[in-house]
């Protein structure tokens, strides 16, 4: 079991940054990989970036690819999501989320855990 808190969004104007966390608590953190997904209002979940529990794969969806960095810290239980350059149409509910395994998936079918998500809205 794996129980994973999200920290708080917020409200940015568009070209502005922000950054989410994610900690982890239950079993190894470092044997499972880890993902962000969002979901805006009318709209299914989607693929954001996700990470392998080494850290060395990342993939991410097209629309962030330049602009959000995922990373992890496995001695901290902690992922970490750098948004720069945001839209307006980067705004909507953030989730993260692990899967028992080490590799990154992008479906999110395939996450086991997931956290309560977290709001993000960016201002044009």
């Amino acid at each position: 079991q794996v129980q994973l808190v999200e920290s708080a969004g917020g409200l940015v104007q568009a070209g502005g940054s922000l950054r989410l966390s994610c900690a982890a608590s239950g079993r190894t953190f470092s044997s499972v990989a880890m993902g962000w997904f969002r979901q805006a209002p009318g709209k299914e979940r989607e693929f954001v970036a996700v990470i392998s529990w080494r850290g060395g794969t990342t993939y991410y969806a097209d629309s962030v690819k330049g602009r959000f960095t995922i990373s992890r810290d496995n001695a901290k239980n902690t992922v970490y999501l750098q948004m720069n350059s945001l839209k307006p149409e980067d705004t909507a509910v953030y989730y993260c989320a692990a899967r028992s395994g080490a590799i990154a998936r992008m479906r999110p079918s395939e996450y086991d855990y997931w956290g309560q998500g977290t709001q993000v809205t960016v201002s044009s």
